[in-house]
């Protein structure tokens, strides 16, 4: 079958003949797998950016984390019945760590992660825990339940920073996460949510398309000035998903007083922090990173209460085969969110 595949550390990446997985296992599913999403990370792997070598070691291996798809079988002790429809929770965890045993498998010192430390999605078939399946609601279709996946990291951060009822939120980074932190951050009942994006008329558009029209195109105007001149004062929190230091440092300029920065980009160079400003703002900085299983089910609840409402983010759509292409086109920000269908 065909795969996408990282086979060396370096730029780029290889549309190769895999075998398929084979049967599953005791526990296991075997899904075929219908949408899968090019996420940034993915991005950031292809073009092998700093912070990405944690790849290295499981290298070769089919990238992909962003998934949908149907049950094709199920092994010994999988109760899932063929042809349910899923979303792929990307997180394996070894299951007998201390952080497991507590119940806490976030902190699963054994985890892997389908797609950048094992192999995923970027590929016809794929077997996996049933553990890590979903099912879909009738209403959320393949390309839509490889939405849950961003949409969960996304709903994660805005709990983080506490984001409630009339808050000004600000988001950092108009790209796939950026637009989920901006839907999250609204249904958590935020006021006013301001998005900051440098010359990316194409995700503007989709921003645009999903009900948001407080724009800040910091290419025109900085940070600080564009954001006063929509909310006349501060925002009460910070979504950031640039992966771009300085962009934190210019928020904390327009972060009210106890304020609460929440970095969910991955960075390639370290933060410089005024902490003396920070210490007199009592500012607060937080790291999210990934999403809990619960939060995946809360996505799906607004997905399938809305499912249209989240379509726009989808902006190409193309077969594996031209998989290649929608990494370029992601790189070139000439796309929002491409969608593979193997």
């Amino acid at each position: 079958m065909l795969a996408l595949r990282k086979t060396r550390p370096g730029p780029g990446l290889q549309a190769l003949e895999v075998p398929e997985p084979g049967a599953p296992a005791a526990g296991e599913v075997l899904v075929r797998i219908e949408a899968v999403g090019i996420c940034g990370s993915d991005v950031h792997a292809y073009e092998w950016t700093e912070g990405y070598g944690l790849m290295t070691p499981h290298l070769p291996l089919t990238m992909g984390h962003e998934m949908a798809g149907r049950v094709l079988a199920a092994g010994p002790g999988a109760d899932l019945p063929e042809g349910l429809r899923v979303a792929l929770h990307p997180g394996l965890v070894c299951g007998r760590c201390e952080a497991c045993r507590r119940g806490e498998p976030r902190g699963c010192t054994g985890r892997r992660t389908l797609g950048l430390t094992c192999d995923g999605g970027f590929a016809p078939l794929l077997r996996l825990p049933a553990a890590n399946l979903l099912p879909l609601p009738p209403a959320v279709d393949a390309e839509l339940g490889a939405l849950v996946e961003p949409l969960a990291v996304a709903a994660e951060a805005v709990r983080l920073g506490g984001v409630g009822l009339g808050d000004t939120v600000l988001v950092l980074g108009p790209g796939t996460i950026g637009q989920g932190l901006a839907l999250m951050a609204r249904a958590a009942g935020a006021g006013r949510v301001v998005i900051a994006g440098r010359a990316d008329a194409p995700r503007f558009a989709v921003l645009r398309r999903l009900g948001f029209t407080d724009l800040v195109d910091v290419a025109e105007a900085p940070l600080a000035e564009g954001v006063r001149a929509l909310t006349g004062g501060a925002v009460d929190v910070v979504l950031e998903a640039t992966g771009h230091p300085p962009s934190v440092t210019e928020a904390l300029g327009v972060l009210r007083r106890d304020g609460v920065l929440v970095v969910a980009g991955i960075h390639a160079a370290p933060l410089t922090l005024p902490l003396t400003d920070f210490v007199r703002n009592r500012h607060q900085l937080r790291a999210s990173h990934g999403s809990a299983r619960g939060t995946w089910d809360r996505v799906l609840a607004l997905l399938a209460r809305d499912p249209e409402g989240f379509r726009p983010m989808i902006t190409h759509r193309l077969p594996l085969e031209r998989g290649l292409e929608g990494f370029e086109l992601s790189r070139q920000r000439a796309a929002s969110k491409v969608i593979l269908t193997p």
